[in-house]
């Protein structure tokens, strides 16, 4: 693998995120732009979860293009307009995602390019 988790011992521990991830020399690396709940036929609902999921499958595809897979990443941002749960969001990442505990920022923001998204997630990943 060419991505290293790091969990400090004095930090405390969560299965849901790294608190950082080290890339190892000799791969390529992948930035994924920011990824919404939308397919080549327009926004998937008006839901955070429907979105989140979207949006984390659009990630996964990219991976895919460039021969990665969720272990391969070493980031994810995740975009949320204010109000929304990060809960909801968490939730419908697991069912996506699943539990591969790389390191996560979530933001809250103001809005997003379209006013219709309520999640934006990118990604860094090293490609082997």
């Amino acid at each position: 693998m060419t991505v290293t988790h790091l969990n400090p011992a004095s930090l405390p521990a969560n299965p849901a995120f790294s608190h950082g991830t080290l890339l190892a020399p000799g791969g390529r690396l992948l930035v994924v732009g920011g990824q919404n709940g939308v397919t080549k036929d327009g926004l998937v609902g008006d839901d955070l979860g429907a979105q989140t999921r979207q949006a984390l499958r659009n990630v996964l595809a990219v991976l895919a293009e460039a021969g990665a897979a969720q272990p391969d990443v070493a980031k994810l941002t995740i975009h949320l307009v204010v109000g929304q749960d990060p809960a909801a969001a968490f939730a419908a990442a697991g069912e996506v995602w699943g539990h591969h505990a790389t390191a996560v920022t979530v933001l809250v923001v103001a809005a997003l390019a379209n006013p219709a998204f309520l999640v934006e997630i990118d990604a860094l990943a090293q490609v082997p």
